[in-house]
């Protein structure tokens, strides 16, 4: 006994058990005696999906039956291979039909009977096996006798994917028909009042279902009579085919004894859940012509009549379609396709996102939606693409030249390799879900179910991943390669996208200019060169990058500059080639606005910084002011010196630009990063940058107006001379588009003429003013020192002495809240801290602000509100002047610090949000307020460098253009279309400030 029962056990082990121990025993029971020692029943089970699951339901089942039939069953499990394999096959692969059998163990027969309909069944056949199935349990049990037939033919090879996927469409139609058919039965005046089709949507619509799947349909009904164009006539026939559509779905949805079929959802139809479940053709036509999304009619592409009135569903398709193929001329497809795009992603929950086989990357709707999207755009023009299938239309794409054959056949094998990982996960319990199993008992069944038997497990999830990866690739091939094919004149493919259609393909993926978008392709793509040769592996990634910006085609057209100017620069396409990150961060800058593509086009050597490691990493000022002094002591002109000054900056504000926009939008699709920078580090970042890039180029305009003025000697200079930075400038938070206020001091050296020296320090001044305004190409750097003593009137440079003398007689309030920005930013740095040191006491008085100055700084906020507002302008959205925008959080901040800084030293700094936070660390604000402030400030800050990117120039205002201001909202976090969402957050937020404002400043 010992060594017969070591014997077994070794056998079961050697095929495929994992509870050996249990098998023996099943072996041992009555029921299996006559085959327990039979090596043809051990050979079998060894080739199933999971041995151990397949014994105990054949046990199950032979338990079920009588001895006559028990007998049958088990001479066909010993001598009838092809019919031993589809029994044992669907016990191995299925739980739940081994627990069918169980229950309905005369349906044994379904899965060893041959017939000729057995090989290839069609929907007239399924109607045939669901005959007589008058009751909702009857139907529910024909139903898995006829997917048993289906489930055997699958596990066995008989039936391939696309076989399978097509029977379970047409058990579902054959279902769909018998459970409406009950519906009939049970009321019939219903069925006499109307005419009601059922239109098979998705995959059951596309003729490609699984085993457990909801089954989309659509409702359509008229009035059984010529009365159509009635009202009550209509309202009536809607009453009764809404009835039997409900009872129709309840039959098909309902759970017994007898289990579920598949809940019927019907959540597709105009206004989804919202919507009336059942419409009039005319009704739905309304609705899709007038209110219909592009995913819509998306949907409509795999829609079929599968039950109900016939001709009734016939109209409605030859309605229908002449829509779907409209689509993409709709002027909001792209933006409906970009929000199509992220909701699939949006919609798998974190933990599921490595084992979601359906929706995540590289995953069965990642190809579902790229052969749609090319439907879409081709099938207005080519009637060939329009099959519901997804295979199908991917042939279809492939023998019309719209994706390469190569391409079409790996995506093809991909397909079905997820498809069946799919269909064999469902099968095990029937249930509906699209998770990889995590357990290792699943995974081994799944591996072996899909034909892996060395170690199923390891080879499972690598021919898993290398199929999801090459979906991934694909995915993005699948749109642009084709386009290049069409403009280069490529070999290798026997058909190619016209150039017409590469148009259409490049209009729909929001080329606002498709014709000018292949002038460029071609310019880049075709010849042998090896410059063409790289740019065409490139250019596939590159566009889509492009894509899915604001504006497509300014990154191209960048792009196709930047190429022109560094083409043949050996380490220019290495660079993209090799360093993957340098070419998202090169998509991203060309297309995200003009200022930084325009500041590359003036000196393309630049794309190095974006695949160098600290290439984005903002220069230290020191650094800067030493290269830039260096660069000025090269120079024989003090035009030569501010050309390379104004060079040094241009590079700069290229990486800050840079920086910002490629954080701003997260890095490169590698990056595991939490995503994009808080707005709040980005607009600190930049302004710290820009302040140090603006105090470096005054540094070398200063030196070189000093050596013009001095002929190259700058001892003979007769006196020092101090830059000072006021306004955002001194509080080191500029933004794009900021001029450089300015105060201009000096102090005569001991033993000079203080006239000569006057006269000296204002001829310094001058030319540096006259360096700076010299016209170029670049974003101006305006110099303006109207915050002087005597603004306009006074002279553009004091002395030491004559500050103080000013300040101590003649000084007004305004003046010493401009000073609280004072900070020394070129030339002497002790001539700097003395102004400090001595405009301090009028900035942070020892006692304060009386009442009268407080009143005095209250009206000239008010009437600076009144006068300075642009005409026109709105008060809700401009972000210096607007209600809770900068200036309203900057006044109160300053009101803050010259009522208290006197007393305490942490309040005196230049800059804004630091004097917040100080404010808030010492008592003086409430924690919300201090955040509804610095939000709002964070806001209207970066909606000012975000017009300025965008735009090229400054700007308070959103932009007027739709697509500038697209562009603004991309840069600011909202997603294609929300546009509104924006504006309206913004006033939110900003009305949210000035409440704030309204207590704390004017109260």
């Amino acid at each position: 006994m010992q060594g017969r029962r070591s014997s077994t056990f070794t056998r079961l082990l050697r095929h495929g058990f994992t509870d050996p121990a249990a098998a023996e025993r099943l072996l041992d029971l009555p029921v299996l005696s006559a085959v327990r020692t039979d090596p043809v029943l051990f050979e079998a089970l060894g080739g199933t999906a999971d041995p151990d699951q397949a014994l105990l339901g054949l046990v199950r089942l032979a338990e079920a039956l009588d001895p006559g039939e028990r007998r049958a069953l088990l001479d066909t499990v010993t001598t009838a291979k092809p019919l031993r394999d589809r029994l044992l096959g669907v016990l191995g692969a299925s739980e739940a039909l081994g627990d069918h059998l169980a229950r309905h163990p005369s349906h044994w027969h379904a899965l060893v009977t041959y017939e000729p309909a057995d090989l290839h069944p069609g929907v007239a056949d399924f109607v045939r096996g669901l005959a007589g199935a008058d009751t909702p349990d009857a139907l529910r049990v024909a139903y898995r006798r006829c997917l048993l037939g289906i489930a055997a033919r699958d596990v066995c090879g008989t039936s391939d994917l696309v076989r399978t996927a097509a029977e379970l469409a047409d058990l579902a139609t054959a279902t769909l028909r018998a459970a409406l058919a009950i519906a009939y039965a049970e009321s019939p005046q219903d069925a006499a009042a109307c005419r009601l089709s059922v239109i098979g949507m998705g995959k059951c619509g596309g003729h490609e279902l699984n085993y457990v799947s909801d089954v989309d349909v659509v409702y359509v009904a008229e009035p059984a009579d010529d009365t159509l164009g009635q009202d009550d006539a209509e309202g009536a026939a809607v009453r009764a085919a809404t009835r039997l559509a409900a009872r129709m779905m309840r039959i098909c949805s309902d759970t017994t004894a007898e289990g579920t079929i598949w809940p019927v959802d019907a959540n597709l139809r105009p206004e989804g859940k919202n919507g009336p479940l059942v419409r009039t053709l005319s009704s739905h036509l309304a609705y899709y012509k007038r209110w219909a999304k592009t995913w819509e009619f998306q949907a409509l592409l795999k829609a079929r009549p599968v039950a109900g009135d016939e001709a009734l569903g016939e109209e409605y398709l030859a309605a229908v379609h002449p829509l779907v193929w409209q689509a993409a001329e709709r002027d909001n497809f792209v933006t409906d396709v970009q929000q199509m795009r992220r909701r699939v992603v949006d919609n798998i929950p974190a933990a599921h996102v490595d084992r979601e086989l359906k929706l995540g990357p590289g995953g069965l709707r990642d190809v579902e939606f790229a052969v749609q999207l090319l439907q879409l755009v081709h099938g207005r023009t080519d009637p060939s693409l329009r099959s519901g299938t997804t295979l199908t239309a991917l042939g279809d794409l492939a023998a019309g030249g719209y994706v390469g054959r190569t391409d079409a056949a790996a995506l093809d094998d991909a397909y079905r390799f997820l498809r069946l990982m799919e269909h064999r996960i469902q099968l095990h319990k029937m249930r509906r879900t699209h998770l990889v199993p995590d357990d290792e008992a699943g995974l081994r069944r799944l591996g072996r179910g899909l034909g892996f038997r060395a170690d199923p497990v390891a080879e499972l999830n690598r021919e898993w991943k290398r199929h999801s990866k090459e979906v991934r690739r694909l995915h993005e091939k699948l749109f642009y390669r084709p386009l290049l094919d069409a403009v280069a004149q490529l070999g290798g493919e026997e058909t190619r996208l016209s150039t017409d259609a590469a148009r259409q393909r490049l209009q729909a993926l929001g080329y606002a200019d498709p014709a000018a978008a292949v002038r460029h392709l071609e310019a880049l793509a075709s010849g042998v060169s090896r410059k063409a040769a790289i740019q065409r592996t490139l250019l596939p990634v590159l566009l889509g990058w492009f894509a899915d910006s604001a504006d497509p085609d300014a990154g191209l057209l960048g792009f196709r500059k930047v190429s022109d100017a560094l083409g043949k620069t050996p380490w220019y396409l290495r660079l993209l080639r090799d360093e993957g990150a340098a070419a998202q961060r090169l998509a991203r800058v060309l297309s995200s606005g003009r200022l930084a593509p325009d500041l590359l086009m003036r000196a393309p050597e630049a794309v190095a910084l974006l695949g160098a490691p600290d290439g984005l990493v903002p220069r230290e000022h020191a650094a800067l002011e030493q290269e830039v002094l260096a660069a000025v002591g090269r120079a024989d002109t003090p035009e030569q010196a501010i050309a390379s000054v104004r060079g040094v900056r241009r590079r700069e504000l290229f990486r800050t630009a840079a920086a910002d926009l490629i954080d701003t939008y997260g890095d490169d699709e590698e990056d595991t990063s939490d995503g994009p920078a808080d707005p709040a580090v980005l607009v600190d970042r930049v302004g710290t940058a820009i302040y140090g890039l603006t105090a470096a180029t005054l540094a070398g305009a200063l030196r070189a107006a000093v050596n013009h003025v001095t002929g190259n000697d700058a001892h003979l200079l007769p006196t020092r001379f101090a830059v000072i930075g006021m306004g955002r400038f001194g509080g080191r938070e500029m933004a794009y588009g900021s001029d450089a206020d300015v105060l201009f001091v000096h102090e005569p050296r001991e033993g000079a003429d203080e006239s000569e020296a006057t006269r000296a320090a204002g001829a310094v001044a001058d030319e540096m003013r006259r360096l700076l305004q010299i016209p170029t190409a670049d974003p101006p750097l305006l110099l303006d020192a109207d915050l002087r003593p005597e603004g306009k009137s006074g002279p553009l440079v004091r002395s030491l002495a004559s500050y103080g003398a000013y300040y101590r007689r003649w000084s007004r309030v305004w003046e010493s809240q401009a000073l609280l920005r004072a900070l020394p930013v070129a030339g002497d740095a002790d001539l700097g801290e003395r102004f400090t040191a001595l405009v301090d006491p009028l900035r942070y008085p020892a006692d304060g602000l009386d009442e009268e100055a407080v009143r005095e700084i209250r009206r000239l906020k008010a009437r600076m509100e009144s006068e300075r507002m642009p005409r026109g302008a709105d008060p809700t959205t401009h972000a210096k002047l607007g209600r809770g925008g900068l200036s309203d959080v900057e006044w109160t901040v300053q009101l803050l610090q010259l009522r208290h800084a006197g007393s305490l030293p942490e309040l005196r700094t230049t800059g804004t949000r630091p004097a917040l936070a100080a404010a808030l660390s010492a008592g003086l604000i409430d924690p919300e307020d201090a955040c509804v402030l610095d939000d709002a400030w964070v806001l209207a800050t970066r909606v000012r460098n975000a017009v300025m990117l965008v735009r090229g120039r400054p700007g308070d205002t959103f932009p007027g253009d739709g697509r500038e201001l697209s562009a603004v909202a991309r840069y600011l976090g909202y997603p294609p279309g929300h546009v509104g969402d924006m504006l309206e957050d913004y006033r939110r937020r900003t009305r949210r400030a000035r409440l704030v404002v309204d207590r704390l400043f004017y109260t």
